[in-house]
């Protein structure tokens, strides 16, 4: 319905943002680690999920779109509704979640609030069976960049796969990867160097 809310923020609190739309106030749940970012009469541009059910109608909004693919995806799980999303990446924000999903890391998504190990577990299990299929595709393009440990874990593989996930195509993420600098080599900053040159920054 909305694809984003563009204007001046009115009101931040931490998991609410109003956005002020040509006199309009959009008023939009987000994570803390949107709203940390947001301060009042500041200009921004907030990427919108609009939910709808019998009992609840609520926009939901955030600062990149990673984070709303993230939210979306977190919402696919069974069991998981907005609530515990945005928990989730107030905990764990894209670069982090990924990391856990890839991992197996169910523990740091029960640091969220009202998220138990059983529904932490299915979704890592379900997130990862999504993940996996993207590493799947980017082990044959990354298999040459040289990020794979004494250990065997290709750190370049697993960035390249958590960044499918998050929507983009493996030769964005590929190019995305170049010059990352050498002492980069943990897969959480790959991903965070390659989600700054995605955006631009």
């Amino acid at each position: 319905m909305f694809y984003y809310v563009e204007g001046t923020v009115a009101l931040t609190e931490p998991s609410l943002a109003v956005i002020d739309c040509g006199g309009v106030g959009y008023a939009c749940s987000t994570s803390r680690t949107t709203s940390a970012q947001l301060k009042p009469g500041q200009k921004t541009r907030l990427y919108t999920h609009f939910y709808c059910r019998e009992d609840l109608v609520q926009m939901f909004g955030f600062l990149d779109l990673e984070e709303l693919n993230c939210f979306r995806m977190l919402l696919g799980v069974s069991g998981v509704g907005p609530k515990a999303a945005l928990a989730i990446l107030s905990e764990a924000p894209p670069s982090k979640l990924a990391l856990s999903i890839i991992t197996g890391d169910a523990k740091l998504l029960m640091q969220a609030p009202g998220i138990g190990k059983k529904i932490a577990q299915r979704i890592v299990l379900e997130l990862r069976d999504k993940m996996g299929q993207g590493q799947g595709q980017a082990e044959t393009g990354a298999a040459t960049l040289p990020a794979q440990t004494p250990g065997g874990v290709n750190h370049t593989q697993e960035a390249v796969a958590a960044l499918m996930v998050l929507g983009y195509s493996q030769a964005e993420a590929l190019q995305a990867m170049e010059g990352c600098p050498a002492e980069t080599t943990e897969t959480e900053g790959i991903i965070r160097y390659c989600l700054k040159r995605l955006a631009g920054s």
